[in-house]
Parts: structure tokens; C-alpha cells; sequence
């Protein structure tokens, strides 16, 4: 806008605090403000929601991440991801009710892939998680990747796959095992189409273009 040019009265749009940014956000807030436990948590909860976590090992390939973390108020997940809860609704008004184990699932199995990979250690990760109703989950996730674009999300990826059943091994190995190899299932896949040179120079990439955010 010129120097000497003025908004115009009524240009500003107004302020929503239900806007899908603004719900997110607050979600996303509350999730941050949560406590850190190890991975998997130690207490036993129910419901689904939301989750974060946090590498603080000493692995190389990690340097960046853990030189940016030292430095920020805000430390960055490596991971975010959501669980919901399975069977859906059980019906009625009750938009408070937590239902199933679906989160406490979730970062169970988590911990079990990296237990099972034979360069990673459980007691180099710590998570915060959040019990959230289930019509928020996706937004807040959304939001969290799009804040602290965590890297087993977006470059790294195949954290989070499952195991896709007897004989449907055709698919290929994700970066994420080729770099933490030891899923006795993934093992089975077909190989990667980048070795594990390609995908650290790419994880290198990826903090530098960061870093020019």
C-alpha cells in the first residue's frame, strides 16, 4: 500500500471466533500446553484426538531438528498425527463422550515401530497429546503440520503405515524404513525408489529450505 494511501473504512474484515483458523488454533494451543510424557504415556486414558512427538536423541541425520528445538521456546514435533474414534458416535447429545482407547492405540503403536527399529531408541522420544471431540481432530491436525512442518509428516514419510496384509506386499518400502529399518513387515515390501543417500541429502534439503521460511 502507498505511504500516503489510508485503509478505507470498513475495508478490514471483521473478526470471527469461530472461524475454522480460529478453532484449529485454540486446539492446536491446547495440545501444546499439555504435558510431555514418554512414549507410549505410562497412564491409561480413553478417547481420540490429537498428538505430537518429540525426537530428543542424538542421531545425525537429526542435528538440524534438535539445533532448531534448542533455540525455541516452542520445541518441533518430528511427528503429528490424530486418532479417531472407531465405530463413530454412539448417538444422542452427548458431544462431550469419549469413546474407545483410540488415542492411547495409536501412540502405542507408535512406540512399538520404533522399538522395532534398530536405530532408534523409545526413550529418545516424548509426546503431548489431547483429548479432543471428534468433528475438530482433522482441523487441528491440519493446522499443526501446516505450523511446525514436522518431518516424519512431510519429507520422511511412512512413520505412521501399517502393516497392508498377507499378500499385498507389491507396494513399495517408505523412505521412513529404509532410514529405521527392523518392521518385520515392511521388510517384505518391495524396495524403495530412493536410496538411504537420497533421503538423508533430501532430509538435508528440507531443514535448509526451513530455515529460509
Amino acid at each position: 500500500m502507498p505511504k500516503n494511501e489510508q485503509p478505507q473504512e470498513g475495508s478490514s474484515k471483521p473478526f470471527n471466533p469461530l472461524s475454522k483458523a480460529h478453532l484449529a488454533r485454540s486446539v492446536a494451543d491446547a495440545l501444546l500446553a499439555a504435558a510431555v510424557h514418554p512414549l507410549p504415556p505410562q497412564v491409561r486414558f480413553t478417547g481420540s484426538g490429537v498428538y505430537a512427538i518429540y525426537y530428543i536423541g542424538s542421531l545425525p541425520i537429526y542435528q538440524a531438528l534438535l539445533a532448531r528445538n534448542s533455540s525455541s521456546k516452542t520445541p518441533a514435533p518430528i511427528y503429528v498425527g490424530k486418532a479417531i474414534p472407531s465405530g463413530g458416535r454412539k448417538g444422542g447429545m452427548d458431544f462431550e463422550s469419549a469413546i474407545g482407547n483410540s488415542l492411547l492405540n495409536r501412540l502405542s503403536e507408535h512406540a512399538d515401530s520404533i522399538a522395532k527399529a534398530s536405530n532408534l531408541r523409545a526413550s529418545d522420544f516424548q509426546c503431548r497429546y489431547l483429548v479432543v471431540d471428534d468433528i475438530w481432530i482433522p482441523l487441528a491436525e491440519s493446522m499443526l503440520i501446516d505450523r511446525f512442518r514436522p518431518l516424519w509428516n512431510l519429507e520422511l514419510d511412512g512413520f505412521g503405515n501399517h502393516d497392508p496384509g498377507s499378500g499385498r506386499h507389491q507396494q513399495k518400502r517408505s523412505p521412513w524404513d529404509v532410514i529405521h529399518p527392523g518392521r518385520e513387515w515392511a521388510e517384505k515390501l518391495q524396495p524403495c525408489a530412493r536410496s538411504s543417500g537420497e533421503i538423508e541429502s533430501r532430509i538435508a534439503e528440507f531443514f535448509q529450505a526451513l530455515d529460509g521460511r
